[in-house]
């Protein structure tokens, strides 16, 4: 544990706090959170929940009614082959990642992360006692190269693809896709696919589930969550899907650590899945309003870009030392933001515009000048 990373996520959000409590306006762009309400007829269905009693232990994969409505929607939305059996509810979505990495990672076996990636990636993979090792995606389309195939080793066990990515914003596109599906299948690796920012693309881009292409669905674990969608980052609430073995061989670390997801919880999630979708789509247009905004502003005043076809965050290089852009800009122009050091890509800082456009604007007043 003392060789593992505190998250750069979360110190820089601390700091920014910190600064907040002693009366300094700060702009946080650091933290991946939406700054929208969670729509009202999943936390109704949550209280009505508790009203009813379900406050009790509940089966450690999750409630039926869930783990229906999540095979119904990989099956239907996804087109991911897909039945309760295959499916597991999580403590959210990054307690999935981390049930992954200990279910099918055994010491020294190696697992292959798309740069510039999440911090909680590596960290993952070491505490189940495996190994990351980093591939750099091209600095300017953010799609990996066919020299992916000089990372594999006889000790390499999985792939992890996350698009829309965190941080960067970009979508892996079909044909690289593709290439990773083929590498999966001739070294017979296991996938896991991250796409918890799956409902929030932009300007036409396409989001393609990994486990949907060729027979990816046989060695691909599909993770997901309600966080990003419905802005239920509290409510800690994620799932899997993927080859029954390895979802059981989750449950069993499920069963021996968090027991289950929290009772009530999990039938806001139903409500999530099978209610009225027009608030994320609500969402989703105020995002694309925000990001065309940040990416012009940024871009005028000189800063490269990464491809913003998703999620909620602008990657943008600001040369040199990340680090020292990322304090100078809190400490003395109020704005906070991540470095790029964090996710694996030094020279650029990540900036979420999951703020109101009011805030957003005055940030990048601070920024990039008025």
């Amino acid at each position: 544990m003392a060789a593992i990373t505190p998250s750069a996520t979360m110190a820089i959000a601390d700091r920014a706090k910190e600064m907040e409590r002693n009366g300094i306006d700060v702009i946080s762009l650091s933290i991946g959170e939406p700054d929208f309400p969670t729509p009202s007829h999943i936390t109704e269905a949550a209280i009505d929940a508790l009203h009813k009693g379900e406050t009790h232990y509940a089966p450690s994969r999750g409630i039926p009614e869930l783990l229906e409505a999540v095979a119904e929607k990989l099956s239907t939305e996804n087109r991911i082959p897909a039945s309760p059996a295959d499916c597991i509810v999580t403590a959210g979505a990054k307690d999935a990642i981390r049930l992954l990495c200990q279910a099918v990672l055994n010491p020294g076996d190696e697992a292959i992360i798309l740069d510039p990636s999440w911090v909680s990636y590596e960290p993952c993979i070491q505490m189940a006692g495996g190994k990351a090792i980093h591939y750099p995606l091209d600095p300017v389309t953010f799609q990996p190269g066919e020299s992916l195939a000089e990372a594999i080793t006889p000790a390499t066990r999985m792939i992890i693809v996350n698009s829309p990515s965190n941080p960067t914003g970009s979508i892996l596109t079909r044909s690289s896709l593709g290439m990773i599906a083929d590498l999966c299948s001739d070294h017979d690796l296991l996938a896991l696919s991250d796409e918890i920012y799956e409902k929030l693309v932009y300007d036409g881009a396409e989001h393609i589930s990994f486990a949907s292409i060729h027979d990816m669905a046989e060695r691909t674990v599909t993770i997901n969550g309600f966080s990003k969608a419905y802005a239920m980052t509290g409510w800690r609430l994620g799932y899997a899907a993927g080859p029954s073995q390895v979802i059981n061989y989750m449950n069993r670390i499920q069963q021996h650590s968090v027991s289950h997801p929290t009772t009530f919880v999990m039938w806001g999630g139903v409500a999530a899945l099978k209610g009225d979708q027009s608030c994320v789509t609500e969402m989703r247009d105020e995002f694309a309003r925000r990001r065309s905004f940040i990416i012009s502003r940024l871009r005028q005043a000189g800063f490269a870009c990464a491809p913003a076809d998703g999620a909620f965050y602008a990657f943008a290089n600001v040369g040199g030392d990340d680090s020292a852009v990322a304090s100078e800009w809190l400490e003395e122009k109020h704005v906070a933001v991540t470095p790029g050091s964090a996710f694996c890509a030094p020279g650029w800082v990540r900036m979420s515009y999951a703020t109101s456009m009011e805030r957003l604007e005055e940030a990048m007043d601070r920024v990039c000048g008025e």
